[in-house]
């Protein structure tokens, strides 16, 4: 167990390092220890496979630590080392599809000249709009549902039936908890990790993606805007109370889109 929350402090910390060090992206430096990140004039294959980098890393960086909690419940079990490394690659697959998907957003952004050189959208109009609809996702039922499937690891490989329903909905999906419940080894245990870490991921993105198109609007490379959306994560998924959280941050999020919107009309 030891070695297992070894490995992912170490992977959380090396990301963190990356993105810290600049993510692998020319910089300039301003003097007084400032520096500004630089984007070349066309996107390159190579530029292309840094900015994929970047933003798996900073997946990892981001979602790893709320993932924690299941994958050591997981390596808690019999045989469930390589159980929960496997079911982490599953996690990690799930938001290295995402990173792809934000890398071709990034590019077509760039391509049409409304980023900034912070990697933040140009437009208040637009970044308000996405503020707002993030706001207004974070209050919809899928939002609510894909919490309720990751918001802890009681919920999910426990069999704490009450925990799920006090979310307002039913226990969590039969699969996972009934492969990972009790002690006894089944035999398809580490066969299914991998599909059970790509659930677990789905449910996460459905709950967190709204989320992280706010880096659009603050800079992709905002580390205090990463720090804090983490740290937003982290506590929607563990805490008694995510699903409250999940609401406050909504209100905030429609209120500060909604007056980026009225500014603009003025």
């Amino acid at each position: 167990m030891k070695a297992v929350i070894a490995a992912i402090a170490c992977i959380i910390a090396v990301s963190w390092i990356y993105l810290l060090s600049g993510a692998g992206m020319p910089k300039m430096d301003m003097g007084g220890g400032k520096v500004m990140l630089m984007t070349p004039p066309s996107w390159s294959v190579g530029y292309a496979a840094v900015i994929f980098a970047m933003w798996t890393i900073m997946m990892v960086a981001m979602m790893l630590p709320s993932a924690a909690p299941v994958i050591l419940r997981i390596a808690s079990r019999s045989h469930g080392v390589s159980s929960a490394a496997l079911f982490t690659a599953g996690y990690l697959i799930v938001w290295t599809g995402f990173s792809a998907v934000a890398t071709m957003a990034q590019c077509a952004f760039d391509s049409a000249h409304v980023l900034s050189d912070s990697m933040a959208i140009r437009s208040e109009l637009a970044a308000g709009l996405i503020v707002a609809a993030a706001g207004l996702y974070q209050l919809s039922p899928v939002k609510r549902n894909c919490l309720r499937r990751c918001c802890s690891s009681k919920i999910l490989l426990g069999g704490d039936r009450t925990t799920s329903l006090q979310w307002g909905g039913p226990p969590c999906p039969p699969p996972l908890r009934e492969s990972m419940a009790g002690t006894a080894a089944r035999p398809t245990i580490k066969s299914d990790s991998m599909r059970q870490g790509i659930s677990y991921g789905v449910s996460c993105l459905g709950c967190c993606w709204a989320l992280m198109c706010l880096l659009f609007v603050v800079g992709v490379m905002n580390v205090i805007w990463i720090a804090a959306i983490a740290v937003m994560v982290l506590a929607e998924k563990t805490l008694p109370w995510g699903m409250r959280l999940a609401r406050v941050t909504a209100v905030g999020l429609i209120g500060w889109g909604s007056v980026a919107l009225a500014i603009k009309k003025h």
